[in-house]
């Protein structure tokens, strides 16, 4: 009788430890979404407007910890890096113009609310 009410009480004690009642701090945050905002085509010389649009789920993020514009020229090793800056509304840019004619990528790093997520986007100055 004594090993039959210990091992209820142990059971009892287990199964008080499975509970399926979720606790707010148990759900899993919305991704961070990036969409770089910029000309298919630009001109040589000419200053042009690249734009990172930050959201997580139906939110726009006002509270990037960075946003970084790495721009490289396709085929060359070096880059540049510019930080962005915050427009509102979820948009960080920046200005740069080009003096060379080419194919160039753009990647946003953008780190928020602990996440990272570095989306490229290909674009042509001529």
């Amino acid at each position: 009788m004594r090993k039959l009410v210990i091992f209820l009480t142990l059971a009892l004690f287990m199964l008080g430890g499975c509970s399926t009642e979720k606790n707010a701090s148990d759900e899993v945050p919305a991704l961070l979404e990036v969409a770089i905002n910029v000309p298919n085509v630009t001109q040589m010389n000419e200053n042009m407007v690249i734009e990172a649009e930050v959201t997580q789920g139906e939110e726009k993020v006002e509270d990037a910890n960075e946003v970084k514009f790495e721009i490289k020229k396709v085929g060359q090793e070096t880059s540049e890096e510019v930080i962005g800056k915050h427009q509102g509304n979820g948009i960080y840019s920046i200005i740069k113009s080009f003096p060379e004619a080419g194919d160039y990528s753009v990647t946003a790093h953008v780190t928020a609310r602990s996440m990272h997520n570095m989306p490229t986007k290909n674009f042509k100055v001529e």
